[in-house]
């Protein structure tokens, strides 16, 4: 996933320079704002001052590790941007127009072992600092390469436990190569592994997965994205939960015939190659994949 910064008026040009120089600032409200990332719709910050840990629990070596975060970010929106928030908040009733709407400043708590993130309230404004609109209490969300809040997820965490979630998730290497094959009729097939997402609970290593199928135009054909739980002694896996993509039907839940059974890796297939690959990246970064885990 790339974030682009499209530069269109000058007035803009000036702003995402003022910020990459100074990306801390004071804002009216009293909290010190820490840029995160621009593009031509949103930016985004958090407020590292307001993090503060709920609750902890123990570690396998007897020290505490935090289980639930509190902190508050800031989302401020372009024209488009707004639009696009509107359209998906469904609040077009409340909000009219997209230039009323600024920016946004949200309460929530994260889950570090689980990687879970959930909205506790949320405030929309105007550029004079009007409340527009608010919701309370959302739903959790697990944070991965397809999440809007995965940067705010991340500088938490990073506030509380300096393990270097940010800089893994903006990684060139974040994506590994598990497999890849290519059939006699020119029929290509990828498997990537997300290491952010990476984390082991007992045998299982737990990730997300990229899976791209290709013909022979390179025009893809089929794409996977999904939560695997691999059992790394054993060389079995299963799907969790995921999504499917084809031409025809776009993206749909993903049913893998297994209804969330394990299944067996087969010997000198090509998925045996990924099982390789993952207990070598388990083995060699193991103080990653077992960062915040409890006893």
């Amino acid at each position: 996933m790339s974030t682009k910064i499209r530069y269109g008026t000058g007035l803009l040009l000036s702003f995402l320079l003022l910020l990459m120089m100074c990306p801390a600032a004071l804002a009216e409200d009293g909290r010190t704002w820490v840029w995160l990332s621009s593009n031509d719709r949103y930016s985004k910050f958090y407020a590292p001052a307001t993090v503060h840990v709920l609750k902890s629990g123990k570690t396998a070596a007897g020290k505490t590790a935090a289980t639930e975060i509190e902190g508050e970010i800031k989302t401020s929106f372009s024209y488009e941007g707004a639009e696009e928030t509107i359209r998906n908040y469904k609040i077009g009733h409340v909000i009219t127009s997209p230039s009323q709407l600024s920016y946004a400043i949200a309460q929530v708590r994260v889950s570090p072992q689980n990687r879970l993130l959930q909205y506790i309230g949320e405030t929309f404004y105007d550029a004079a600092g009007n409340v527009l609109w608010s919701k309370g209490e959302g739903t959790e969300k697990e944070m991965n390469s397809q999440q809007f809040d995965e940067e705010f997820y991340a500088a938490i965490i990073d506030t509380v436990f300096h393990r270097g979630e940010l800089e893994r998730m903006r990684a060139d290497d974040r994506w590994i190569l598990l497999w890849s094959e290519e059939a006699l009729s020119g029929i290509k097939t990828q498997v990537t592994a997300d290491t952010s997402t990476m984390r082991r609970m007992g045998d299982n290593l737990i990730f997300w997965a990229w899976t791209e199928v290709r013909d022979a135009a390179g025009k893809a054909v089929e794409i996977k994205f999904d939560k695997r739980a691999v059992n790394l002694p054993q060389g079995t896996e299963r799907i969790v939960t995921g999504r499917y993509w084809s031409p025809a039907d776009g993206w749909q839940p993903l049913d893998d015939g297994y209804e969330g059974a394990y299944r067996m890796i087969a010997r000198n297939a090509p998925e045996e190659r990924g099982l390789i690959r993952l207990r070598a990246f388990a083995n060699g970064y193991s103080t990653w994949v077992t960062r915040y885990q409890l006893k």
